[in-house]
């Protein structure tokens, strides 16, 4: 898609912190992010909405590794996901770190808009599951 913002960040042609790839999916911060760390995970090839990706469950197995490595990298037991998908008309998979307190959700504590940091802290942990 000629518009699609998430198209042009998996052409390289805007910017991301990219935490995850591989040849179908693209793993990246969210330039406003609910937590530090809060990452957004996308089918390379365009489709409208989550539920249109032909290969759901490698889409989701993708999104667990993320989950688990943010886990690890903000030590928190707690990983919230939504599937929405109105803000942007490209399938994706919001998954950031959260905390329960006293029955309430709350963000995570640290610098959300350190995205290089947190991204480091991501791929880290991904990196550590691998071996």
């Amino acid at each position: 898609m000629e518009n699609c913002i998430f198209c042009k960040i998996v052409k390289g042609d805007v910017p991301s912190h990219r935490v995850y790839e591989d040849d179908n999916f693209l793993a990246f911060l969210d330039i406003n992010p609910e937590s530090p760390g809060h990452t957004l995970v996308i089918p390379k090839e365009h489709y409208r909405w989550v539920w249109d990706v032909p290969n759901a469950g490698e889409y989701f197995e993708i999104a667990k590794k993320i989950a688990l490595a943010q886990k690890k990298a903000f030590n928190t037991d707690l990983v919230i996901s939504r599937v929405v998908g109105e803000e942007v008309p490209h399938a994706h998979i919001w998954v950031f770190p959260a905390s329960f307190n006293r029955g309430e959700f709350e963000k995570t504590a640290g610098d959300k808009k350190d995205f290089a940091g947190n991204a480091e802290k991501i791929k880290k942990e991904l990196s550590s599951s691998r071996s």
